[in-house]
């Protein structure tokens, strides 16, 4: 389909800003590259692209016409997908990258029932709580909170529900009460996540009726989430955690919801791939069967 690889090229031209680089992206000659995009503008009769020895941009046309192709893309690439994927195995190797709490306390069992639902499945699991260049590191997907810094990555939604809300161990209540309010925080010990050595003590948080920020401090620092998780249990202080990493803790009575009418904005959690083909019948499977264990682990708490 000469037409669809067209497209493809033009795309992937736009989004790398430069024909030689999609080539290289798609297994290409620049000159077949070249060749398709001056065949688009001959069939279209504008130009799509500007370019110079330096530098290639879009036109306006083109920035029109590639809001166009990429959803038609994306949805020719679903249509084929739910054809040739039926009573398909599911085989190879999962490369994936994920927080170090996710990862140790709700992945880890997770995964082991995936892999067993696809035993030609295999896994090699990356965790770490800093960002990871999908591009340089030997990695196919990855999981992260929040929305990716880096737009040209592709966003497989697993939650948008989830928010952060601040937790403690009974042991630590016991010796220091309870905060009646998110203001009385500066009365307390605080366990803070850093990244990049950046120490996360601004917490902002909202009842739905006003935010605020809270100065936060503490004698424990870590760049190591599930270090924090861990202090929070042992009664060292309160920490500000995702619920999806504290729900298991919430619901066994290790750990209890401080000022529950108060939380953070939404915190999603994203599966990110660096490029749409790279949303094999793996990538399709996995994304669902984490949607579907990340609903049931918070519904209990967002009733």
């Amino acid at each position: 389909m000469k037409a669809l690889q067209d497209l493809r090229i033009f795309v992937e031209t736009a989004r790398l800003g430069s024909l030689s680089a999609a080539a290289r992206a798609l297994g290409l000659s620049p000159a077949v590259s070249s060749a398709a995009v001056k065949r688009l503008e001959a069939e279209l009769g504008q130009p799509l692209l500007v370019r110079s020895t330096r530098q290639l941009r879009l036109t306006q046309q083109g920035e029109r016409f590639l809001a166009t192709c990429q959803p038609a893309l994306d949805l020719l690439d679903d249509g084929c997908a739910a054809i040739s994927n039926d009573n398909i195995t599911l085989a190879g190797q999962v490369q994936l990258s994920a927080p170090s709490d996710l990862g140790r306390n709700l992945l880890d069992p997770w995964l082991s029932e995936f892999l067993q639902l696809h035993p030609q499945l295999s896994l090699r699991l990356h965790l770490s709580d800093s960002l990871v260049d999908l591009y340089r590191q030997p990695l196919d997907l990855m999981l992260r909170y929040g929305t990716p810094a880096d737009s040209s990555l592709v966003a497989l939604p697993l939650t948008q529900r989830n928010v952060r809300v601040l937790c403690a161990a009974p042991a630590y209540l016991a010796r220091h009460g309870s905060p009646a309010a998110p203001q009385q925080l500066s009365q307390h010990n605080c366990l803070c996540f850093a990244l990049d050595d950046a120490p996360f003590s601004d917490w902002v948080m909202h009842n739905g009726r006003e935010q605020l920020s809270i100065k936060v401090q503490g004698d424990r620092i870590a760049n190591d989430g599930e270090l924090v998780h861990r202090w929070a249990r042992q009664g060292h202080g309160i920490a500000f955690k995702s619920l999806v990493d504290i729900s298991a803790d919430l619901h066994s009575g290790a750990l209890v919801r401080l000022c529950p009418s108060w939380h953070s904005q939404a915190v999603p959690l994203n599966l990110l791939c660096a490029s749409r083909r790279q949303l094999n019948p793996t990538v399709k499977a996995l994304q669902q069967f984490l949607a579907q264990r990340l609903a049931q682990t918070l519904a209990p708490w967002l009733q």
